[in-house]
């Protein structure tokens, strides 16, 4: 076990954290935002304090194994968390610590559950650090460490962290080298991300507006910075949302595939195509079920359900209308999009499509063996094989995610809410959605829940990011065993 190595990525991503607090901290020096510049200055010198500890002891050796990487990740995200909730609690705009950790595991984990009630009273450098705790998440901030930090020379030392990390049943290579692969990432995120702001900017969307809401939508994440989310922007805002949202849960290995013209791969992309049909089969479910609710009119209809859906199932969580008050057919759907999820390799959450269609290929798989014991059947994705390791590691998954989700909303019902704000609350946040239905709809917010709650609640959401598996690898005592 390389604890040392452990200790000096997790440092290291501290050290990260602290650069990453100085553009807060400028807004808040030039907005004269008192608390708040108290507030960055402190929990940047204490980021700093942390990762100088780096400077006491030598790594031996860069190698990490399967362990290292499992550990590495979850103990970089709880840190990276509970420094990041600090601005907000030395400022005092949130007097409650639990609070301030909820908000703040929310936003990396790109959830958007929210305990504000009255955002806009909000300093804007909290605002915006807020935001920006989305699109350091969205892609992953190990992923960052990754492009950036030297690793060891073992191939496999960086396969270990991206695959701890990254969604999805299995980690892909871009390009032999997964440190350039990284680097190709983020060059693509940060890409799309100024491309929408762009967009946003020639809508007329203000500066700072357009930055928080290109961070919400690039980490499907969507804190808003108005209480009512985008429902007082223009249509035209707000179709640029819709648009953007669905790219950014598309898998981001699709967009490589685009800039080196393979446009014959893409195409045949079976998720991508499961993806697409999906959004748009329920876009026009729900608008024609929906159409009572906007007076018949069908253009209005179209355009509010195609940015809930695309939302929903991109797990952002922006909303222009309020889906509490739509029809309990739409809202079901609603809530089994939010279980769907986007692709895996993307930045948005839910169990993936892709574990879908691996889902139906085993089952139809097992329906065939039924019928005939003898035949030999196996499974492709794409035109390749997928090894029975990643299917087993579907049902693994599934299993144990019913299960915590079970856990979760006996645990929650302790507050005596109803049944549908219990239930839609856990899979909002075991699948990093935010909004979900009755109190916790996307008028609503997660300020009623008890302490006891929001920590369940921000485990959820910290289990749904990485996957289950990294959080859960740190209770059992085999894995903190040297040998």
């Amino acid at each position: 076990m390389n604890y040392r190595m452990i200790l000096y990525l997790v440092c290291y991503l501290l050290r990260i954290e602290a650069v990453c607090l100085v553009p807060a901290l400028s807004i808040s020096v030039f907005r004269g935002e008192t608390g708040a510049v108290f507030g960055f200055g402190l929990t940047i010198l204490l980021g700093l304090l942390l990762s100088l500890s780096t400077f006491f002891f030598r790594v031996k050796t860069r190698e990490i194994g399967a362990r290292e990487g499992f550990l590495c990740v979850a103990l970089s995200w709880i840190a990276v968390s509970l420094i990041g909730a600090l601005p907000f609690f030395f400022s005092g705009a949130i007097p409650n610590f639990v609070d301030c950790l909820f908000e703040t595991v929310s936003g990396f984990t790109t959830t958007g559950a929210s305990i504000l009630t009255e955002i806009e009273t909000m300093p804007m450098g909290l605002l915006y650090w807020r935001s920006f705790t989305h699109w350091l998440g969205g892609m992953g901030v190990l992923v960052f460490l990754l492009a950036v930090v030297p690793m060891g020379k073992g191939k496999n030392s960086l396969l270990h962290i991206m695959r701890a990390e990254s969604p999805g049943p299995q980690v892909d290579k871009l390009v032999p080298r997964l440190q350039k692969s990284a680097k190709i990432l983020y060059a693509i995120y940060i890409g799309m991300t100024l491309l929408q702001i762009l967009f946003l900017l020639l809508g007329g969307m203000p500066f700072f507006d357009s930055l928080c809401t290109a961070f919400g939508t690039a980490g499907t994440g969507g804190f808003g910075i108005k209480n009512n989310s985008m429902a007082g922007y223009s249509p035209y805002l707000q179709t640029v949302c819709t648009i953007f949202m669905a790219l950014f849960g598309v898998n981001f290995s699709i967009f490589y595939l685009l800039l080196l013209r393979q446009f014959s791969r893409v195409l045949h992309n079976q998720e991508l195509r499961l993806y697409v049909l999906v959004m748009v089969l329920s876009i026009a479910v729900i608008t024609v079920n929906t159409l009572p609710n906007f007076g018949g009119n069908p253009g209005e209809a179209l355009h509010h359900v195609a940015f809930t859906v695309s939302s929903i199932m991109t797990t952002t969580g922006f909303s222009t209308v309020d889906f509490n008050l739509w029809p309990g057919f739409s809202k079901m759907l609603l809530v089994i999009l939010m279980i769907f999820g986007a692709c895996a390799g993307s930045t948005g959450g839910g169990i993936k499509s892709a574990r879908v269609l691996l889902l139906f290929k085993a089952a139809r798989r097992s329906v065939r063996r039924m019928l005939r014991p003898r035949s030999v059947t196996q499974v492709h994705m794409d035109g390749q094989l997928v090894d029975e390791d990643t299917i087993q590691g579907v049902y693994s998954y599934l299993s144990v995610y019913t299960l915590i989700a079970a856990i979760s909303m006996l645990l929650i019902a302790v507050d005596e809410f109803s049944l549908e704000t219990n239930i839609t609350a856990v899979l909002a946040c075991l699948n990093n959605i935010g909004p979900g239905m009755d109190l916790v709809g996307p008028m609503g917010n997660y300020a009623s829940f008890s302490a006891f709650s929001k920590l369940i609640l921000s485990f959820d959401m910290l289990v749904g990011r990485l996957e289950i598996f990294p959080m859960l690898i740190l209770f059992l005592p085999q894995a903190w065993r040297r040998n």
